[in-house]
């Protein structure tokens, strides 16, 4: 979902007692919170390998093979930030989209054999190697490299001679590009679009339903992995996506399931490397999968392409930090041959973890089953001075209306709730706010004062209808409980049941997302979770006991 965009980086030394006070109180300052308890690890298991061979990623915190090694020395070396300005032109409208598409190659039937050998073969096995665990918004926002240091001097101890020595730490200033975007006219002006006529709603009342029991969670487990290398689909080899994240999933038609996936990179990719230099990066990609037996895996039948064995970007992105970083898709659904794709462009990652700046959130629609798609000039919720409410939007169709759920930028938001007339989509006059028991007429003062739907925050939202079980599920990563959790409502406006832990992210380091599988049913919960220090997607198995 980040990316980090390459940056000069140069050292400066300075005295480093004129510092060490500040620099310490901020450190301190900034350090994320660690959770109370680390849950135990499990057991050692050497990583999973595919049918072919391949070594793959486990996302579960383990215990190592043998006795810890004693821990290394702390790095004595403070280091310091420090943004240079440079002017960046960007064109403006920019260039239009490429909609190159070729028709996919047909897989081979050894699932094992490259169908594009000229371009991916199959590497020689290397020695794994355990990456360092960091954070996703610290990783997307670094623009570091390992520099050289020199020790300060020595100083002694109050103690006196006897005393032992010790040493200040090594203070660094690292020079960082920092690009200022300067508009100048440039590029195509996309396809003018028609302005939708006003249809505004007249107010509604919707109050909170009697809450529900939400089901017990019998066990949960981790099915497989989705993409990469070493996963059963080997999307590495045949599409060139090494490394990717979200799997957000819709049934597009009948019997066909659409996963989309975040930031993807191609050769060259390792783990902890999303960000890093070019690496094929593409701001989003998009898969089909027919798969229905979902107990050994989501098998996925084929990418979008733009080249043989190459999964295209799908929606388009500037690439350029403080203008648009690039552009991520938040969820998609399907209202008759149409298809629908709510996404947010990001302006820029932030160094704060879990936070990262939006332009907007937006919709895009696609009439060719998801192979190209068009941006609506309309239906957009500009993010005006970072108060914008639906940033992150999920939507969910149901009876005659499409129901939207919105987080503002970054992961430290509550949740809001519009709806709009399912053929009224694209037309955002005709959306509703729902504010303390009322669907209210669009206009920018009640999308800000949507009534939060719950208590706390919450990010990554996934929400489906269970009409089986009748019910509302909403999935969605809990920060403040090192927890993706599950929750259950009669009505999309709540009540909603408390939490009900999913997966820990003690348990599974740097994990995220939590998109349910369209299929699911009130027993049998799956959705795809994503782990940053692998940088891939990963089928997760929830067994549910109603109530």
């Amino acid at each position: 979902m980040g990316f980090r965009s390459p940056a000069s980086t140069h050292r400066t030394e300075i005295p480093a007692a004129l510092l060490l006070s500040s620099v310490l109180t901020a450190g301190t300052l900034l350090l994320p919170a660690a959770p109370a308890q680390a849950s135990p690890l499990a057991p050692w298991a050497p990583p999973p390998v595919n049918s072919c061979g391949e070594t793959g990623f486990d996302p579960l915190a383990r215990k190592p093979q043998t006795e810890n090694p004693p821990p290394p020395p702390p790095d004595p070396t403070i280091r310091i930030p420090v943004p240079v300005p440079e002017f960046v032109p960007i064109e403006v409208p920019g260039p239009k989209p490429d909609n190159t598409r070729v028709a996919p190659v047909v897989l081979p039937e050894d699932p094992c054999t490259n169908p594009c050998p000229d371009i991916r073969d199959n590497p020689k096995p290397k020695p794994e190697t355990v990456a360092p665990q960091r954070d996703p918004a610290d990783a997307a926002s670094e623009d570091t490299t390992a520099p050289t240091t020199t020790s300060a001097p020595p100083t002694s101890t109050p103690g006196g001679p006897s005393a032992q020595p010790w040493t200040l730490p090594q203070i660094e200033l690292q020079t960082e590009t920092e690009p200022i975007p300067i508009p100048i006219p440039g590029g195509e002006p996309p396809e003018p679009q028609p302005a939708p006529p006003l249809a505004v709603q007249p107010p509604e009342a919707a109050p909170v339903a009697a809450p529900v029991s939400p089901p017990a969670v019998e066990s949960v487990r981790l099915v497989d992995q989705i993409t990469g290398r070493g996963s059963t689909n080997r999307t590495d080899m045949r599409w060139s996506v090494d490394g990717t994240d979200l799997g957000l999933m819709w049934e597009n038609k009948p019997g066909e399931v659409a996963v989309v996936f975040g930031d993807s990179f191609g050769k060259g990719w390792q783990p902890n490397n999303a960000g890093t230099g070019d690496l094929d990066w593409r701001s989003n990609a998009l898969a089909y999968s027919t798969d229905r037996d979902l107990n050994d895996g989501l098998t996925l039948n084929g990418f979008v392409q733009d080249s043989r064995c190459h999964a295209a970007e799908i929606l388009d992105s500037r690439k350029v930090k403080n203008f648009e970083t690039t552009t991520i898709p938040t969820s998609g659904f399907a209202i008759g041959d149409r298809q629908y794709l709510t996404y947010m462009s990001v302006n820029r990652w932030s160094r704060i973890p879990g936070m990262w700046w939006t332009n907007l959130g937006g919709i895009a629609w696609s009439d060719d089953n998801g192979s190209t798609w068009t941006k609506s000039q309309w239906a957009r919720w500009d993010n005006l001075f970072g108060a914008g409410r639906f940033q992150v939007a999920t939507m969910v169709p149901h009876g005659d209306y499409v129901y939207m759920f919105g987080t503002p930028n970054g992961r430290m938001g509550v949740i809001g709730l519009a709806r709009v007339p399912s053929e009224q989509v694209l037309n955002k006059s005709a959306y509703q706010y729902w504010q303390n028991g009322t669907w209210i007429a669009a206009d920018g003062a009640n999308e800000l004062l949507a009534t939060p739907l719950l208590s706390g925050t919450a990010s990554e939202l996934s929400i489906r209808y269970d009409s089986a079980g009748g019910q509302w599920q909403m999935v969605y990563l809990d920060s403040a409980r090192h927890q993706i959790v599950l929750r259950t409502a009669a009505e999309p406006q709540g009540a909603w049941s408390d939490p009900v832990p999913l997966v820990d992210t003690d348990d599974y380091p740097k994990a995220y997302g939590g998109f349910i599988h369209p299929w699911s049913t009130d027993k049998d919960l799956y959705f795809t979770m994503s782990a940053w220090d692998s940088y891939n997607v990963y089928l997760m198995h929830a067994a549910l006991e109603p109530r």
